[in-house]
């Protein structure tokens, strides 16, 4: 165990906490501590042994999962990972979970296909390991898998989807410009700090945000009562407009594109991407190639390197790159990946970023 990242389990389903032990055990850098089908068993093992990571599900006898979220940031914050099969209307439950202090929402593992086993495997061990560095923030409020260990799938780059090729030279004629942003762990509520200061009047927005399938949708509305922008779930073909903030959707890739004078999004299936789906390597290669120097490249925190090579294309392509620094990101490892690779031209607190927008693309 020593130097391992240990995991508490806490679901009522007792399928669910067999299957999450026996895929996190598989993984060399985590252990498994224990298991509670509710939070009050949950609290006592707590005080027994404090973990450094805890998967968390949502719906729970004697007490739901984000009231135990908001006791635990109020008390002694420890990093959370939501961990859930709610879709739907059941999403807004996932959002108040965020907004309360989980550092990350994913998906109870897919048992269905071994497809979906192998990407559920490395969902949920990289986004225990993206939680165990994360910086949890105090608030004030009150046997499926199998334990066989599998080589960690090949890491494919963003020709997998999109090969590399030459920008475009007509690209120069307009002065239209296009912000992409590329996020995970902590991006959330770093997405929402950015876009609420944004004018109604902003450039056309496209984001890329690490987060399960049928939340997305959820996310962008929730955001659309909170910005002036317009904020929804891009959709295949949809035009990337002055005024309008398009959120990749959750296990989709979204590319931007070009017709003529008009930019516009293509949402495709595809293979995880530097170990994701949707990438932001994958838009921001698009973006090189189809933006150019009319873009401009925002990286947020997050764990990993989604998104490095990318936005080093997008600097070679003569877009303005901006990384958010270390001091407010929850997590500095994407950021951190695109800097080391000299990709980016300015390091900025999250706060200043809005500002950044207007003063270089308005």
């Amino acid at each position: 165990m020593a130097g391992k990242i240990r995991v508490l389990i806490v679901d009522d389903s007792a399928t669910v906490r067999n299957a999450l032990t026996e895929i996190l055990n598989s993984d060399d850098e985590i252990t498994v501590i224990g298991s509670a089908m509710d939070p009050f068993v949950a609290a006592r093992r707590i005080q027994q042994e404090c973990p450094d990571v805890i998967t968390l599900d949502v719906e729970m006898p004697r007490m739901d999962g984000v009231t135990f979220l908001r006791k635990i940031m109020a008390q002694h914050p420890i990093p959370v990972v939501i961990c859930s099969s709610l879709a739907g209307p059941g999403s807004e439950t996932l959002l108040e979970a965020l907004e309360a202090g989980a550092v990350e929402v994913i998906e109870k593992p897919r048992l269905d296909t071994r497809q979906g086993l192998l990407e559920s495997r490395m969902r949920i061990c990289d986004a225990v390991k993206a939680a165990a560095r994360a910086r949890p923030r105090r608030n004030g409020a009150g046997g499926a898998a199998g334990s066989t260990r599998r080589p960690v799938q090949e890491k494919l780059t963003a020709d997998a989807v999109l090969p590399r090729a030459t920008p475009r030279k007509s690209m120069a004629q307009t002065t239209e410009a296009v912000i992409c942003i590329g996020a995970s762990t902590g991006g959330t509520e770093a997405l929402r700090v950015v876009l609420e200061a944004l004018p109604a009047s902003a450039p056309g927005i496209v984001v890329v945000q690490h987060m399960p399938e049928n939340f997305t949708a959820a996310f962008a509305k929730r955001l659309n009562t909170l910005c002036a922008m317009e904020v929804k779930e891009a959709a295949d073909g949809d035009s990337v407009l002055r005024g309008r903030v398009l959120i990749a959707p959750g296990s989709r890739h979204m590319l931007l594109q070009r017709s003529g004078a008009r930019y516009y999004v293509s949402v495709k299936d595809g293979p995880l991407v530097s170990r994701h789906r949707p990438s932001v390597d994958v838009l921001f290669r698009s973006a090189a190639q189809y933006a150019g120097a009319n873009a401009v490249g925002i990286i947020m925190t997050g764990m990993g390197d989604d998104g490095a090579r990318g936005m080093q294309e997008m600097h070679e392509a003569g877009a303005l790159t901006v990384a958010q620094d270390e001091a407010t990101s929850v997590v500095f490892g994407m950021p951190k990946e695109a800097i080391q690779r000299g990709a980016v031209d300015r390091i900025l607190p999250l706060e200043q970023l809005a500002a950044e927008i207007v003063r270089g693309r308005m």
